[in-house]
């Protein structure tokens, strides 16, 4: 479909998702997995409270990237970025920002770049970047225990979540408006640090950390009291410190062009990752996880050839299909593009249409309908029943969706899926803004499914769904808060159009239906995948 109707479909579901979480049901999906509260956030960052009780830094963005001992003022960018621990992250974004440059430049070379509206491709203004006049303000905390799958031995992650501000912007704040510029840094941290002791001197454990993060979600409290309570002893946050700090993750929208007559609107975020080496002390650049180096890999017949024996080797199909699978360095990227807006259907998203039955022209399939086939068959003779992977569209859809800039195309708020609560601005509500975006809401009472089970010793089921339609689990209580609202199967919920003929239905989406009075209406004339409408069937 056209890029003008994908963006209109995008607004569309926007609105549509954002109203059950917070105006129509009103009820806190996030709750006991994510901190959102702005003012409590705001209390977090810039700890203007300190009772006698609690006397902690906080969580501002200095003591977790500037040497220990320092000052407990916010650092300006300027100062962030002069910083040992962050040169390498500053020679990394320059270091893309000429490649971006450079590539539109031969790709484009009729129209323009730079920073500025006279340019037909509108630059991010990397001065502002590193300047005094910005800094990075705490947007949100994210509970990410079930990515314990990857470090069973820290119990997941805790993610925190950081949005770049002008600083000092006294008129907007005055007048209500966001001074917030396009970019997050998300600062991951080990959900289980070392040395962490409970009252009698026992180490903590993950069912511990769960259980902090369930009860949190009936505080009463808000604002800088909730903050406290967090962080005091008890809280979740109570043993978040700079000590468990693993690596930053950056995203910031780098360029956009506006919708011209040779062009729809498009905006290209980009996605990289600094993993921090305790011995030297900085963040070094490193291999995002799970984002395919595809230009690489199409490249190289040898590395296509080493890819598709590992993917498809029936030992790992199931962990594919769960979406909990972790692919070897030397396939990944150490940095991608997410271009905004992105279709529904799985031939329209980036990055790996090109991997799956050749789409691109001149260059050979790295995996064909043929492999697939295959490898569906090969997994059901070693036992493998698919939740999700049942088809070759349903294959396509996981290899993008396992990515990095896969994911944040899908259902994102642009390119990012958490740009927070803005309290900077003079009235901040989360009944007004929406901190997340569908995909990130959609998904939490999966990850709180999780957080049970830590917290009652039981396994926990890391699967997940496509993020373009979250996989429920079979408790009728997730079935209520999901059920008939747009991150499932309500109005502007992903779905999938079913044929008259059963046969005809890929099986990887025919669940994918609508809610009763709602109608799946197709994205375009030739895709199956649409959302979910009132109207005639």
């Amino acid at each position: 479909m056209g890029r003008a109707l994908q963006f209109l479909f995008i607004i569309l579901v926007l609105l549509c998702s954002a109203l059950p979480a917070h105006a129509v049901e009103g009820a806190a999906l996030e709750r006991g997995a994510a901190i959102t509260d702005p003012l409590a956030l705001r209390e977090l960052d810039l700890r203007e409270h300190r009772p006698d009780r609690l006397d902690r830094a906080g969580f501002g963005l200095r003591p977790l990237v500037a040497p220990a001992g320092s000052a407990a003022a916010p650092i300006l960018n300027d100062e962030l970025f002069a910083l040992p621990s962050m040169a390498p992250v500053r020679r990394a974004l320059d270091g893309e920002f000429e490649r971006y440059v450079a590539r539109h430049r031969a790709g484009l070379p009729g129209e323009t770049i730079g920073v500025g509206t006279s340019h037909d491709w509108q630059m991010f203004d990397r001065d502002l970047l590193y300047s005094r006049r910005s800094r990075f303000v705490l947007a949100g905390i994210v509970n990410r225990m079930d990515r314990a799958y990857v470090s069973p031995e820290t119990c997941g992650e805790i993610r925190l979540i950081y949005r770049l501000t002008r600083a000092g912007d006294a008129e907007a704040v005055e007048n209500a408006q966001s001074s917030r510029l396009p970019m997050t840094l998300n600062v991951v941290l080990r959900a289980k640090g070392e040395k962490k002791l409970v009252p009698g001197g026992i180490a903590i454990t993950c069912k511990e950390i769960a259980q902090r993060w369930l009860a949190s979600a009936n505080w009463r409290q808000t604002g800088a009291e909730l903050a406290i309570r967090l962080m005091s002893a008890g809280g979740p946050l109570e043993f978040i410190e700079p000590a468990d700090v693993d690596r930053i993750e950056t995203n910031l929208q780098i360029a956009h062009a506006p919708k011209s007559p040779v062009r729809d609107f498009r905006t290209d975020y980009l996605l990289k990752v600094f993993r921090f080496d305790p011995k030297a002390r900085v963040f070094e650049e490193a291999p995002m996880e799970n984002q395919i180096d595809r230009e690489r890999i199409l490249a190289d017949a040898n590395l296509a050839r080493d890819f598709r024996a590992w993917l498809l080797d029936p030992r790992r199909f199931n962990e594919f299909d769960r979406g909990t699978i972790l692919i070897p360095e030397r396939f990944l990227a150490k940095a991608a593009i997410a271009a905004t807006p992105a279709g529904l259907d799985p031939s329209e998203l980036q990055p790996e249409f090109g991997l799956v039955q050749g789409e691109d022209a001149g260059a050979p399939p790295v995996f064909s309908e043929s492999d697939v086939v295959a490898a569906l068959k090969k997994a059901a003779e070693v036992g493998v029943t698919p939740a999700n992977i049942r088809s070759v569209a349903g294959f396509a859809r996981r290899l993008n969706d396992v990515t990095c800039s896969g994911c944040h195309q899908t259902r994102g708020i642009g390119g990012f899926h958490f740009p927070g609560v803005d309290w900077m601005a003079a009235q901040p509500s989360n009944a007004t803004v929406v901190p997340a975006s569908p995909h990130f809401f959609g998904d939490q009472i999966r990850r709180r499914d999780i957080l049970n089970s830590v917290k009652w010793g039981s396994s926990p089921d890391y699967s997940r769904g496509f993020s373009g339609r979250p996989q429920l689990r079979t408790r009728s209580e997730f079935l209520s808060e999901l059920a008939g609202t747009g991150h499932y199967d309500g109005w502007g919920a992903h779905c999938y159009q079913h044929s008259a003929k059963a046969a005809d239905n890929d099986p990887s989406f025919r669940a994918w239906t609508c809610a009763k009075g709602l109608a799946c209406q197709a994205a375009g004339k030739t895709s199956r995948m649409g959302m979910c409408f009132v109207g005639s069937r």
